[in-house]
Protein backbone atom coordinates (compact mmCIF):
# COMPACT_ATOMS: atom_id res chain seq x y z
CA UNK A 1 0.00 0.00 0.00
CA UNK A 2 1.41 3.66 -1.05
CA UNK A 3 1.35 6.06 1.59
CA UNK A 4 -0.15 9.51 0.63
CA UNK A 5 2.33 12.18 2.03
CA UNK A 6 -0.43 14.25 3.17
CA UNK A 7 -1.59 11.50 5.69
CA UNK A 8 1.85 10.86 7.43
CA UNK A 9 1.74 12.27 10.90
CA UNK A 10 5.71 14.01 10.48
CA UNK A 11 5.57 14.45 14.73
CA UNK A 12 4.68 10.45 15.58
CA UNK A 13 7.65 9.55 13.17
CA UNK A 14 9.85 11.67 14.98
CA UNK A 15 8.91 10.82 18.45
CA UNK A 16 10.10 7.70 17.30
CA UNK A 17 13.17 8.54 16.15
CA UNK A 18 13.60 10.20 20.00
CA UNK A 19 12.96 6.51 21.39
CA UNK A 20 15.42 5.20 19.21
CA UNK A 21 17.85 7.16 19.94
CA UNK A 22 18.28 5.72 23.29
CA UNK A 23 20.74 2.75 23.30
CA UNK A 24 23.88 0.64 24.97
CA UNK A 25 26.28 3.24 24.54
CA UNK A 26 23.33 5.98 25.08
CA UNK A 27 21.29 4.78 28.22
CA UNK A 28 20.84 8.30 29.27
CA UNK A 29 20.90 11.81 26.95
CA UNK A 30 20.30 14.79 27.42
CA UNK A 31 18.37 17.57 25.18
CA UNK A 32 21.56 18.77 23.28
CA UNK A 33 22.36 15.08 22.66
CA UNK A 34 19.37 14.12 21.91
CA UNK A 35 18.79 16.55 19.16
CA UNK A 36 21.88 15.60 17.39
CA UNK A 37 21.43 12.40 17.22
CA UNK A 38 17.71 12.42 15.90
CA UNK A 39 18.52 15.58 13.48
CA UNK A 40 16.19 18.18 15.10
CA UNK A 41 16.29 21.22 17.57
CA UNK A 42 17.06 21.23 20.70
CA UNK A 43 13.72 23.03 21.77
CA UNK A 44 11.97 20.26 19.41
CA UNK A 45 13.88 17.44 21.44
CA UNK A 46 13.15 18.48 24.65
CA UNK A 47 9.83 19.07 24.18
CA UNK A 48 9.58 15.27 22.57
CA UNK A 49 11.94 14.30 25.79
CA UNK A 50 9.36 15.90 28.21
CA UNK A 51 6.20 14.41 26.66
CA UNK A 52 7.37 10.94 26.94
CA UNK A 53 8.21 12.15 30.53
CA UNK A 54 4.55 13.07 30.60
CA UNK A 55 2.82 10.04 29.31
CA UNK A 56 5.27 7.46 31.50
CA UNK A 57 8.06 6.75 28.66
CA UNK A 58 10.97 8.31 30.01
CA UNK A 59 12.00 9.94 33.12
CA UNK A 60 14.56 12.90 34.37
CA UNK A 61 16.43 14.62 36.75
CA UNK A 62 16.22 17.52 34.97
CA UNK A 63 19.29 17.61 33.20
CA UNK A 64 19.13 13.67 31.82
CA UNK A 65 16.68 11.70 30.58
CA UNK A 66 16.08 7.58 30.55
CA UNK A 67 13.59 5.65 29.13
CA UNK A 68 10.94 3.35 31.47
CA UNK A 69 9.90 -0.24 31.11
CA UNK A 70 6.25 1.32 29.71
CA UNK A 71 8.61 1.55 26.62
CA UNK A 72 8.83 -2.49 26.00
CA UNK A 73 4.98 -2.28 25.76
CA UNK A 74 5.69 -0.93 22.09
CA UNK A 75 7.24 -4.30 21.23
CA UNK A 76 4.75 -6.37 22.79
CA UNK A 77 2.18 -5.46 20.97
CA UNK A 78 4.06 -6.54 17.87
CA UNK A 79 4.43 -9.71 19.65
CA UNK A 80 1.03 -9.89 20.98
CA UNK A 81 -0.32 -8.52 17.28
CA UNK A 82 1.75 -10.51 14.92
CA UNK A 83 0.32 -14.05 13.44
CA UNK A 84 3.26 -14.85 12.54
CA UNK A 85 5.08 -15.39 16.08
CA UNK A 86 2.11 -17.53 17.05
CA UNK A 87 1.88 -19.87 13.81
CA UNK A 88 6.03 -20.09 14.45
CA UNK A 89 6.01 -21.00 18.36
CA UNK A 90 5.23 -24.82 18.21
CA UNK A 91 7.48 -25.63 15.29
CA UNK A 92 10.42 -24.15 17.77
CA UNK A 93 8.95 -26.40 20.54
CA UNK A 94 9.08 -29.18 18.65
CA UNK A 95 12.21 -29.16 17.20
CA UNK A 96 13.54 -27.94 20.87
CA UNK A 97 12.16 -31.51 21.88
CA UNK A 98 13.82 -33.42 18.82
CA UNK A 99 17.26 -31.44 18.77
CA UNK A 100 17.49 -30.89 22.71
CA UNK A 101 18.65 -27.62 21.53
CA UNK A 102 17.05 -23.83 21.84
CA UNK A 103 15.94 -22.75 18.20
CA UNK A 104 14.65 -18.98 17.72
CA UNK A 105 13.01 -17.17 14.93
CA UNK A 106 14.10 -13.76 13.16
CA UNK A 107 13.41 -10.88 11.13
CA UNK A 108 15.27 -8.90 9.57
CA UNK A 109 15.24 -5.12 10.51
CA UNK A 110 17.43 -2.87 8.18
CA UNK A 111 20.44 -3.62 9.50
CA UNK A 112 20.15 -5.58 12.44
CA UNK A 113 18.42 -8.77 12.92
CA UNK A 114 15.53 -8.75 15.50
CA UNK A 115 14.62 -12.53 17.16
CA UNK A 116 11.03 -12.48 17.56
CA UNK A 117 9.90 -15.86 18.74
CA UNK A 118 12.22 -18.61 20.79
CA UNK A 119 11.52 -21.85 21.97
CA UNK A 120 11.52 -22.57 25.78
CA UNK A 121 12.77 -25.72 27.14
CA UNK A 122 13.84 -24.78 30.85
CA UNK A 123 15.63 -27.86 30.96
CA UNK A 124 18.41 -26.58 28.12
CA UNK A 125 21.08 -23.76 28.90
CA UNK A 126 20.08 -20.85 26.94
CA UNK A 127 22.86 -19.78 24.37
CA UNK A 128 21.83 -17.15 22.19
CA UNK A 129 19.61 -13.78 22.37
CA UNK A 130 16.24 -13.91 24.01
CA UNK A 131 13.17 -12.09 22.39
CA UNK A 132 13.52 -8.65 21.70
CA UNK A 133 17.17 -9.14 20.94
CA UNK A 134 19.13 -7.38 18.03
CA UNK A 135 22.46 -8.44 16.33
CA UNK A 136 24.12 -7.21 13.40
CA UNK A 137 23.42 -8.62 10.19
CA UNK A 138 26.87 -9.71 9.56
CA UNK A 139 27.58 -11.48 12.77
CA UNK A 140 24.09 -13.39 12.88
CA UNK A 141 23.66 -16.89 10.85
CA UNK A 142 19.80 -15.74 10.53
CA UNK A 143 20.50 -12.41 9.28
CA UNK A 144 23.11 -14.16 6.45
CA UNK A 145 20.59 -16.66 5.06
CA UNK A 146 17.57 -13.78 4.94
CA UNK A 147 19.71 -11.80 2.71
CA UNK A 148 20.16 -15.05 0.67
CA UNK A 149 16.95 -14.46 -0.64
CA UNK A 150 17.27 -11.17 -1.68
CA UNK A 151 18.65 -10.06 -5.16
CA UNK A 152 22.00 -9.28 -5.99
CA UNK A 153 21.02 -5.33 -6.71
CA UNK A 154 19.53 -4.88 -3.63
CA UNK A 155 22.69 -7.05 -1.46
CA UNK A 156 25.01 -4.30 -2.85
CA UNK A 157 23.54 -1.28 -2.12
CA UNK A 158 22.63 -3.15 1.38
CA UNK A 159 26.68 -3.98 1.89
CA UNK A 160 27.56 -0.63 1.13
CA UNK A 161 25.61 0.90 3.84
CA UNK A 162 26.60 -1.85 6.12
CA UNK A 163 29.03 -0.67 9.12
CA UNK A 164 31.28 -4.23 9.79
CA UNK A 165 32.13 -4.06 12.66
CA UNK A 166 34.63 -7.06 14.41
CA UNK A 167 32.99 -8.90 17.80
CA UNK A 168 36.05 -11.86 17.83
CA UNK A 169 39.05 -11.84 15.54
CA UNK A 170 37.21 -14.64 13.63
CA UNK A 171 33.89 -12.12 12.21
CA UNK A 172 33.57 -11.47 8.95
CA UNK A 173 34.06 -7.94 8.13
CA UNK A 174 35.38 -7.66 4.88
CA UNK A 175 32.28 -6.75 2.31
CA UNK A 176 34.03 -8.77 -0.50
CA UNK A 177 33.66 -11.93 1.70
CA UNK A 178 30.30 -11.15 3.50
CA UNK A 179 28.81 -10.71 -0.11
CA UNK A 180 30.48 -14.54 -1.16
CA UNK A 181 29.38 -15.68 2.15
CA UNK A 182 25.44 -14.80 1.19
CA UNK A 183 25.66 -16.46 -2.49
CA UNK A 184 27.05 -18.93 -1.12
CA UNK A 185 23.92 -19.44 1.34
CA UNK A 186 22.03 -19.02 -1.24
CA UNK A 187 23.57 -22.20 -3.19
CA UNK A 188 23.12 -24.31 -0.52
CA UNK A 189 19.68 -23.19 1.35
CA UNK A 190 21.11 -23.02 4.69
CA UNK A 191 24.80 -21.01 6.73
CA UNK A 192 26.68 -22.49 9.24
CA UNK A 193 28.62 -19.67 11.30
CA UNK A 194 31.49 -19.82 14.16
CA UNK A 195 32.77 -17.65 16.58
CA UNK A 196 31.38 -14.59 14.19
CA UNK A 197 29.87 -13.17 17.71
CA UNK A 198 31.50 -15.05 20.73
CA UNK A 199 33.79 -17.36 20.77
CA UNK A 200 33.61 -21.22 21.15
CA UNK A 201 29.86 -20.75 19.18
CA UNK A 202 28.24 -22.09 16.20
CA UNK A 203 25.06 -21.03 14.42
CA UNK A 204 22.98 -22.82 11.94
CA UNK A 205 20.00 -21.54 10.27
CA UNK A 206 17.56 -21.71 6.95
CA UNK A 207 15.68 -18.90 5.96
CA UNK A 208 11.47 -19.06 6.04
CA UNK A 209 9.27 -18.47 3.39
CA UNK A 210 5.58 -18.28 2.78
CA UNK A 211 3.48 -19.66 -0.23
CA UNK A 212 4.37 -17.15 -2.39
CA UNK A 213 8.13 -17.62 -1.90
CA UNK A 214 8.96 -14.84 -0.03
CA UNK A 215 11.46 -14.88 2.81
CA UNK A 216 9.35 -13.73 6.23
CA UNK A 217 12.53 -14.41 8.10
CA UNK A 218 14.78 -17.66 9.25
CA UNK A 219 14.68 -20.43 11.94
CA UNK A 220 18.11 -21.27 13.59
CA UNK A 221 20.29 -22.67 16.79
CA UNK A 222 23.47 -21.48 18.10
CA UNK A 223 25.32 -24.58 20.03
CA UNK A 224 28.97 -25.19 21.36
CA UNK A 225 31.63 -26.00 19.02
CA UNK A 226 32.86 -28.97 20.72
CA UNK A 227 31.91 -31.99 20.95
CA UNK A 228 30.03 -32.47 17.55
CA UNK A 229 32.27 -31.39 13.91
CA UNK A 230 30.86 -28.75 11.80
CA UNK A 231 29.44 -31.48 9.82
CA UNK A 232 28.33 -33.63 12.13
CA UNK A 233 26.20 -30.35 13.74
CA UNK A 234 25.10 -29.87 9.99
CA UNK A 235 24.43 -33.84 9.66
CA UNK A 236 22.47 -33.69 13.15
CA UNK A 237 20.45 -30.42 12.87
CA UNK A 238 19.50 -29.19 8.91
CA UNK A 239 17.15 -32.27 8.45
CA UNK A 240 14.80 -31.21 11.32
CA UNK A 241 15.20 -27.74 10.11
CA UNK A 242 14.21 -28.47 6.59
CA UNK A 243 11.55 -30.56 7.29
CA UNK A 244 10.18 -27.95 9.66
CA UNK A 245 10.55 -24.88 7.08
CA UNK A 246 8.96 -27.16 4.23
CA UNK A 247 5.59 -27.66 6.93
CA UNK A 248 5.41 -23.63 7.23
CA UNK A 249 5.48 -22.69 3.77
CA UNK A 250 2.10 -24.32 3.74
CA UNK A 251 1.00 -22.31 6.65
CA UNK A 252 2.37 -19.02 6.41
Amino acid sequence: MEIQRKDVIDGLGKGLQVIEAFDSDHPRLTASETAERVGITRTAARRYLLSLVHFGYAQTDGKRFWLLPRVLRLGQSYLHAARLPRVIQPFLQRLATECQENFSFSVLDGHEVVYVVRSNNPRLITIGFPVGGRMPVHAATPGIVILSTKTEDWLDEWTAAHEFAAFTPHTVTSPEQFRRNVRAARELGYWVTEQQFAPGLRGIAVPVKDRKGACVGAIGTTVPMQPLSCEESIARLLPRLNDVVEILREVI
